[in-house]
C-alpha cells in the first residue's frame, strides 16, 4: 500500500527485507569481483520520501542517504535521526552552495569549474573542508551533466586552486537501459578516467560513485564504491512524486 501527504510518499512495505536483499546482492557481487564487500557503501536515495519512511530504513540498518534537491532537503534533514549521514547527488546550482554546504557531508556532482569555485567559497565562510566527487559525463550524453573523461582529467589540476575541497574521486551516471551489463562499458570508462586522474594529480582518488538499481551490480564489479539506490530499496515512487 502507498499513500502520498505533501508531494511525499508516505509509506513503503517491506524496507527492511529489501536492504537485506541489496546487501546479498552487493556481497555477490563483490565476491564475483574479488573484492572487500565493505569498501562498498550503500547510498540510499530518499527523494521524495517521508522522515517516517527514511527512519523506517535507518531502523534497517541504513545510514547514508542522497538527496538531489536542496529545498526538499533543507525540510526534511532536520526531522531524520540525527546520525545519519547524507550525501548531495544531484545537479547542485551555485546559488544552493551555501545550503548544500550546511546539509551535506559530500557533494557527489561537481560538474564545472565555477561550482566547484563556489562551493570552496562557502566552505571557506563556514570553516568547513568538503569532500566532493568530479561528475563525468562518460556517455557523452546532451542530456546528462559533467565534464567529458578527457576534460575531467584536466580539471583535476586546478583543484589545489580550491583548499576547502577534497576531490575525492568521480561520479557518474550510465546510460538507461533494461540490460544491466550493456552498462558495463561506460562503468569501466569511469575507472579508467579515475586512473587517469590520479596519474595527473598524483595523488589517489579513492571513491567511484555509480551504480543504480538497475544496475549496480555490474558497477560493483567494475569497482564502484558508492552504489545509489533507491527503488530496489523504497519501491518505486508514485506518479505523482516522480521527476
Amino acid at each position: 500500500m502507498r499513500n502520498t501527504k505533501h508531494g511525499y510518499t508516505t509509506y513503503v512495505s517491506n524496507i527492511a527485507d529489501n536492504v537485506e536483499a541489496v546487501r546479498v546482492r552487493i556481497a555477490a557481487a563483490c565476491e564475483r569481483a574479488g573484492r572487500d564487500a565493505t569498501k562498498v557503501q550503500l547510498v540510499a536515495v530518499s527523494k521524495k520520501f517521508t522522515p517516517e519512511v527514511i527512519r523506517e530504513a535507518a531502523d534497517a540498518g541504513l545510514t547514508l542517504f542522497g538527496e538531489n534537491r536542496i529545498q526538499e532537503a533543507m525540510i526534511k534533514i532536520p526531522d531524520c535521526p540525527g546520525h545519519l549521514r547524507w550525501h548531495f547527488i544531484g545537479n547542485l546550482q551555485t546559488n544552493k552552495c551555501r545550503d548544500a554546504v550546511g546539509l551535506f557531508e559530500m557533494v557527489h556532482a561537481v560538474d564545472s569549474l565555477r561550482l566547484a569555485e563556489e562551493l570552496n567559497k562557502r566552505c571557506e565562510q563556514a570553516a568547513k573542508v568538503m569532500p566532493v566527487l568530479l561528475e563525468v559525463n562518460v556517455s557523452g550524453e546532451g542530456s546528462k551533466h559533467g565534464f567529458l573523461p578527457e576534460a575531467a582529467v584536466e580539471t583535476v589540476e586546478a583543484f589545489p586552486d580550491f583548499p576547502q575541497l577534497e576531490l575525492h574521486g568521480l561520479m557518474t551516471m550510465a546510460p538507461f537501459t533494461r540490460q544491466p551489463e550493456s552498462t558495463r562499458p561506460f562503468f569501466r570508462k569511469l575507472a579508467e578516467t579515475r586512473t587517469a586522474c590520479e596519474d595527473r594529480l598524483g595523488a589517489p582518488l579513492p571513491e567511484l560513485s555509480m551504480g543504480m538499481s538497475g544496475d549496480f551490480e555490474v558497477a560493483i564489479e567494475e569497482g564502484s564504491t558508492l552504489v545509489r539506490l533507491g527503488t530496489i530499496i523504497f519501491g518505486p515512487r508514485t506518479a505523482a512524486n516522480k521527476g
